[in-house]
This record gives C-alpha cells, structure tokens and sequence, in this order.
C-alpha cells in the first residue's frame, strides 16, 4: 500500500513535468514562474474591466462545482445512530467550522447569521487549494495526440494567484464594515475605530487606525497567496531539476518534490483554508462588537 501510494505521488509530480517536456524544446531555459500567466481562453472586456476566463477562472468554477457536490453529499445525509464513513466526515467538518471558526470568532447572536459564510469559505478555500496539487488538463499547453490538441496536465493553484486570493479577502473585508455599520450605525461604528489616548494623540492615531483596516485586506490576501504560490513554485522547481540536471540529482529532487509536495498537501491547504476563514470570522465578530 505504501509502495502504491509513494508511486502515485512521484508520477502526480512527474505527469506535468513530462508532459510540457514534450511541448517545449529542451534547449529552452525552465522557468516556473511561467506557470503563472494568465492568458486569455474566452475574453470578456467590458471597458476597463477585465472578465476574461482564464485557467485561474477556471479552477475557480471547477472548485465551487466541488465545494458544491461536497456539501451535498456530506452533509445532506440521514443521521443514524452508527454514522457511516459520510456522516463523520460531514459532522468533523461541520465541528471544525463550527467551534474552532464561528465560536471563536463571531458573537453567539451572529453565529446564524455568518457561520454559513465562513464554513463554505473555508471548504471552498480548502477544495482550490487541494486542487492546486491534482494534475488536471487546465492549462494553456497543447499536446497533440492523435491528431487532436489536448491539453496538458498542470498543477496550478488558484489561490496561488493574487487577484484570486484579493476578491476572496475583499469579500469578508466589506463584509465586516457593512455588519458593523448595520449593528452599531455609522457614528457608532467609526468611534470603534478611536482608541482610548490623550486628544493631543489623536492626530497621529486615527490614520493608522484607518491604515489598520486596510492592511487587515492586504494581510489576508497576502498570506493565502503568499504560501500556495511559495509551495507551487518549490515543487516545480524541484521538478525542473529532474529533467533538466544530471541524472546524479534525480534521487534527490524526486524526494524533495514529494517531501514539499507532501507537506503543502498535509498541512498547509488546510492550515490556509482554517486561517482565512478564523480570521473572516474574527473580524466580523470584531466590528459586531467593538471594543471600544
């Protein structure tokens, strides 16, 4: 069992490499950051606003179809008194997202309210992430085989791509001024935001209480971003050395690439996908109740 498992692993991390060995000349320099352009599949311009589908667009679509079929499958089931395989799987995610994310973060009067939105955050951050590391045909590389173009396999994060990770934070982001503003008011809501200092202070404390908001979008977009695209670009580059160096440094980038491979599957897709949604939730609650 753990041969089969360590030989899916290496040829999910070789399948790629290989198949965009056969697309590109050996002679071109590898460079994993190409990984990461965009280019147009079906353009959408409306005026300055970019709508274009793109392979990001389109792990995006693929991941609410599964986040979808995810939730229906565990969590509409008939409860019985011996769960099955199903019913644990759906009541350990529903714990998760209910008292390490919701409880901790939100008001016991707005858990109704929000937890459904920091749960299906959470599954859908979790479902993009883990298909950033499946290698699917969603790429902009042909093969041709038969006679027929296909695409190659990829592995591609979406999330691993900024304007992805933005729009998610940019959700909870507004999110948190509009339910603090419908909680408090306007007045109430802005006062939160002055800490309790001598007035001769003030001048200088307001606009970086105001800086702080904004940097709670920016911190949050850069940290799921940050880490999906730092282990992406590590495992790939471990996969360039396999064909690209000598044959002496292919014991060692295979079990490198499966070690950082492993580890990003393991923990940090879900780790990512816990923390944005904790934090969603923390924020949330924060501007329901404010401190001040």
């Amino acid at each position: 069992m753990k041969r089969a498992i360590g030989l899916t692993t290496l040829l999910a991390l070789a399948l790629p490499a290989v198949a965009a060995a056969a697309t590109e000349p050996i002679e071109e320099d590898f460079d994993p950051s190409a990984e990461w352009t965009l280019h147009e599949w079906v353009p959408i311009h409306l005026g300055p606003i970019d709508m274009s589908i793109n392979k990001a667009v389109a792990y995006l679509l693929l991941g609410s179809i599964v986040t979808i079929v995810l939730g229906i499958v565990l969590m509409r089931v008939r409860l019985g008194e011996r769960p099955g395989r199903r019913q644990t799987v759906g009541e350990r995610i529903y714990e998760v997202a209910q008292v390490q994310v919701a409880e901790q973060g939100l008001p016991t009067r707005a858990i109704g309210r929000w937890f459904p939105y920091v749960a299906s955050l959470m599954l859908f951050i979790w479902v993009v992430n883990m298909l950033g590391f499946i290698p699917l045909p969603l790429s902009d590389e042909k093969v041709t085989i038969g006679g027929v173009e296909l695409p190659t396999l990829a592995v591609f994060a979406a999330t691993s791509t900024l304007s992805v990770t933005l729009a998610l934070a940019l959700m909870t982001w507004v999110f948190t001024h509009v339910e603090g503003i419908r909680e408090n008011g306007v007045k109430r809501y802005l006062q939160s935001w002055i800490p309790d200092v001598p007035k001769g202070m003030l001048p200088l404390i307001v606009p970086l209480e105001i800086l702080g908001q904004f940097m709670r979008l920016i911190s949050l977009s850069v940290r799921l971003y940050a880490n999906m695209l730092a282990g992406h670009m590590l495992i790939l580059t471990f996969i360039g050395l396999i064909f690209l160096t000598h044959w002496l440094v292919f014991p060692f980038s295979v079990a490198m690439a499966t070690v950082f491979y492993i580890f990003e599957v393991v923990i940090v897709v879900s780790v990512q996908a816990y923390i944005f949604a904790a934090l969603s939730a923390i924020y949330i609650g924060s501007a329901i109740e404010p401190e001040h």
